[in-house]
């Protein structure tokens, strides 16, 4: 080891200054003080929720701290990576006791019930280690299999529902991967700041949703994003496809005004939907183009508000009624697929499958739990032809999970507890570039 003087050790590490706001600078560093401020702010944004445990957070802001340390030494950025994911367990620890509330009950393999008082994690894992055959017994009455360890935190949290989303369930299973690694260290490795936020930002994601609190804007928790009422129009030759915002229509009926789609024109037709369209932030879901009122084909909800007709009568309808936006959260969904000789439908809500008559409810049924629709198609079709996805439970080939497979009544009853009133079936409207609603699978 170099011993150093207090003087070097105050010089900035080179390789820390070369990360820049705008991406890593080839030839290009930043200079020291604003290198510092910069480092600070990238990990200032990961805020932890209010209610979260004293020792998660604790443990979380030594690592916030030592961020910016990184400035000088830039192996620290390592050390914050590996640590955070060994803080994740702890956070899950937490959790789990402030849930309990000091009393954890288990249930051994005679059907008796025991309760264990834990007022830490470490009394409790004690116990679960002497006793391997007991289950863990869930608020509902379930009991599941509980070794104490980061893979049956994180089963019981998703039981909980305290951990959602289909695709964040292999992040989970690869953040759990790379906690291992750290614990049990193979080889030497090297971290940049940009990777060291990034597992401090999915830290910080993962620790407020276990807690209840979900990320605006997040990558893997993101709270419910923001609809606006949509207005999509397309000519009838299907050569021209326009969307804009509810509140434009009347400009568009203005007849002086320079309007792209003349309202009168019969040849213009459109529908009002509910949807993930923002404009002022570049943000529009790209399945909109394709909307389908009965199949689900956009990425995120969208809801028909008003069915096909001309801009005027769109402009007048939206005036009476002044529909407003809304919020929508699209982890964990539930879709139904159907499969028969035709070939494989497109995936529908069950409020949807519900109000099919009966003549299109025949064949095999598939509910599946999935964050988007084209998780789910893939997922079933996959499993259709055979190639290796699950047709029970968590698939680990994709991000699905498999909850029914059977006749349309056999599914419709395992996904509806209690059964809700049979609502009225969706308009059969959808735009020209709506995909086939049935493939033919091979």
């Amino acid at each position: 080891m170099i011993i150093k003087t207090l003087e070097e050790l105050r010089q900035a590490d080179t390789r820390t200054l070369s990360f820049t706001p705008m991406g890593l600078g080839s030839g290009v560093r930043m200079h020291p003080e604003g290198a510092a401020e910069f480092q600070q702010q990238v990990v200032a944004r990961f805020d932890l929720a209010p209610q979260v445990a004293e020792g998660t957070r604790r443990s979380f802001e030594d690592l916030r701290t030592a961020f910016a340390h990184g400035l000088f030494c830039y192996e620290i950025f390592t050390l914050i990576n590996d640590r955070s994911l060994l803080v994740l367990e702890q956070a899950l620890r937490d959790r789990f006791i402030a849930h309990h509330g000091g009393s954890v009950r288990f249930v051994d393999e005679h059907g008796a019930q025991h309760a264990v008082a834990a007022d830490s994690y470490a009394e409790l894992y004690d116990v679960v280690r002497q006793n391997p055959r007991r289950l863990l017994l869930l608020d509902g009455g379930q009991a599941i299999a509980f070794n104490g360890t980061l893979g049956g935190l994180r089963t019981w949290a998703r039981r909980l529902g305290l951990l959602r989303g289909q695709r964040n369930r292999a992040i989970e299973q690869a953040i759990s991967s790379l906690r291992n690694g750290a614990a049990h260290p193979g080889e030497h490795h090297l971290i940049n700041p940009v990777e060291a936020a990034l597992t401090l930002s999915d830290l910080a994601e993962i620790i407020n949703h276990l807690w209840g609190v979900a990320t605006p804007g997040g990558r893997l928790y993101p709270a419910p994003l923001r609809r606006n009422v949509v207005v999509v129009a397309w000519n009838t030759a299907g050569t021209q496809l326009q969307m804009g915002l509810a509140d434009e229509l009347a400009t568009a009926a203005d007849p002086t005004a320079d309007a792209a789609a003349d309202p009168a024109d019969p040849a213009w037709r459109a529908v009002i939907v509910q949807a993930v369209f923002r404009p002022e932030e570049g943000i529009a879901d790209p399945g909109l183009r394709a909307f389908d009122a009965r199949h689900e084909v956009t990425q995120y909800p969208a809801d028909l508000l008003w069915w096909p007709g001309s801009l005027t009568d769109a402009a007048a309808w939206a005036a009476e009624h002044r529909p407003e936006p809304d919020e929508c959260d699209y982890l964990d969904r539930t879709f139904l697929l159907r499969h028969d000789s035709a070939g494989l439908y497109w995936p529908m809500r069950p409020s949807v499958a519900a109000a099919l008559p009966h003549a299109d409810r025949p064949g095999h049924w598939y509910a599946v739990k999935a964050d988007h629709p084209n998780d789910a198609y893939h997922h079933i079709r996959t499993l259709i032809t055979a190639t290796g996805c699950a047709r029970r439970g968590p698939c680990r080939q994709c991000h699905a999970e498999t909850l029914r497979i059977g006749r349309y009544h056999q599914v419709m009853a395992a996904i509806s507890t209690p059964a809700p009133p049979t609502p009225s079936l969706p308009s059969d409207t959808a735009t020209p570039w709506a995909h086939p609603r049935i493939r033919m699978i091979t």
